[in-house]
């Protein structure tokens, strides 16, 4: 079975194959990986495009494999209302590197630790997520897991603006159709 029927499942991928795929990273994938992608997830789907977007999340380190996110990323999200509860960290592979349209790393050690990761020829699809932020200037999406639950908080205001200003640049680079024409295909 191909990597990607096993990641959408049968159906899926025999009805509608995503023209974009993203793939969030942090260190363990149980606090601001996981945040991104149900913040991006939503406004995805929010923007009629939940079929032509594969999302997912990884980290770059196997110790937290198989756990859910973070209670407090949980809590936090669900205040703003986004579900985490169904993810479960992963590690990334080297597969991942030729699926993904995208693999944003939330910090540039995480970034190091990618390029490391992935074949030369594909690094190019590595970037750090808030570059896509309008609002912050710092690179970096700060570590939330030694502090309180206002660090969450502070993770979820910049994820929500770099995953605007990811959503956008779909729009612009034409992975998807303009706003309003929801299910159409208009990859580049």
């Amino acid at each position: 079975m191909s990597l990607v029927r096993r990641l959408l499942g049968k159906k899926s991928a025999a009805r509608v194959m995503p023209v974009a795929r993203v793939l969030f990273v942090c260190m363990g994938n149980i606090c601001r990986s996981p945040t991104a992608e149900g913040v991006f997830r939503r406004l995805v789907e929010q923007a009629g495009f939940k079929e032509l977007v594969f999302i997912d999340s990884a980290g770059t380190h196997d110790g937290q494999v198989g756990s859910p996110p973070d209670r407090r990323a949980q809590l936090a999200a669900a205040a703003r209302g986004y579900d985490l509860s169904g993810q479960q960290a992963r590690e990334v592979r080297a597969e991942d590197f030729e699926y993904f349209d995208f693999v944003l790393a939330m910090d540039s050690n995480n970034f190091a630790a990618l390029a490391q990761k992935c074949p030369p020829a594909l690094r190019g699809k590595i970037a750090m997520f808030m570059d896509f932020s309008e609002r912050f200037a710092d690179k970096d999406v700060p570590d939330p897991y030694f502090g309180g639950l206002d660090g969450f908080e502070q993770v979820l205001d910049r994820v929500e603006d770099a995953a605007r200003g990811l959503l956008q640049h779909l729009f612009d680079e034409r992975y998807l159709p303009p706003a309003g024409t929801a299910g159409q295909r208009n990859r580049r």
